[in-house]
């Protein structure tokens, strides 16, 4: 295995039954990357997760964490990963120094505690208990648990699952906090905006296949599909019409407003440049280019299933 790749995953099968959860997926995660595996639940990310983390056995394939065996190896690759705790496995009385205490103590290495609790904003929380933290809170703590043994790789199952979009938005830096300290991240989520803000490249999961696997730039610029430009035109002769502009599909006006769809670098001032010379007025102009959301519409033919 390469020495910059630190996950090499070749034709993962997992079956339940009739059921095949993953169905023959290959890809590699480089050192140092955010990697990101987006799709809906039952897509097959999480099997697909804990296969590599060796907590589920493969039903084929071959799979290799840092030169290692998930299943053979276990016991060495655990002193090397860190993997997000799920809220049950804690219980709820036990305070947040005693939960710190307790992971640490299954591992023979560990890093001092209290700055990560400083980093991560719950130093005042050290001797609250678990059931006294928010749900970003609980988040951040399962961050320090899954770091206290300061692993190369970090796998983060839908860390931001049921926050408000300013905890999610907190616990994003967090992660790129993170990567900055030499970590290769594992990130399962089915929000496309965290994808799209977070990963150096993605892999879209549907039925327990990658679909496609590329940078979110990438996949945007080669199924994201066409921009939209909305405003809003007043007193416009009947006659005029922007669908004559290089890069533009086709436009559509309900009453006073009108959507133009096109692609190109110069597609948004072509279109003013157009609409001055004719001499339109317009207002509310805005723009909305594609993201990940539009493709894994265009990909799947379906949008994203909670």
């Amino acid at each position: 295995m390469n020495d910059q790749v630190v996950i090499q995953v070749e034709n993962l099968t997992k079956v339940y039954g009739r059921l095949k959860a993953v169905d023959g997926i290959s890809f590699e995660v480089k050192r140092g990357e955010i990697f990101c595996m987006v799709g809906p639940n039952g897509a097959g990310k999480t099997t697909t997760i804990e296969c590599i983390e060796g907590l589920r056995k493969p039903t084929s394939g071959s799979i290799r964490v840092l030169g290692l065996d998930p299943q053979s190896q276990s016991h060495l690759l655990k002193e090397k990963i860190g993997v997000q705790l799920q809220n049950a496995v804690l219980q709820p009385r036990m305070k947040v120094w005693e939960a710190i205490d307790l992971i640490g103590s299954f591992y023979p290495k560990t890093i001092d505690f209290v700055p990560l609790l400083k980093e991560m904003g719950l130093e005042e929380k050290k001797k609250a208990y678990l059931s006294s933290l928010s749900g970003g809170q609980k988040q951040r703590l399962f961050i320090i648990l899954a770091l206290i043994h300061d692993p190369e790789i970090v796998f983060l199952d839908e860390l931001t699952t049921g926050l408000d979009p300013q905890a999610r938005r907190a616990m994003w830096q967090m992660v790129e906090s993170i990567r900055e300290k030499g970590k290769t991240i594992f990130l399962i989520t089915h929000f496309m905006e965290e994808a799209e803000r977070l990963a150096d490249r993605v892999a879209i999961v549907d039925q327990g296949r990658i679909i496609a696997l590329d940078t979110p730039t990438r996949l945007i610029s080669q199924f994201g599909g066409e921009m939209k430009i909305i405003f809003t035109v007043r007193d416009s002769p009947s006659s005029f019409s922007l669908e004559g502009i290089e890069g533009v599909s086709r436009t559509e006006r309900v009453g006073e407003k009108a959507v133009v769809y096109g692609r190109g670098d110069s597609l948004v001032g072509d279109v003013v440049n157009s609409l001055l010379r004719g001499g339109i007025k317009f207002f509310d102009f805005q723009t909305k280019a594609s993201n990940l959301d539009d493709v894994f519409l265009a990909l799947t033919g379906k949008e994203m299933r909670d």
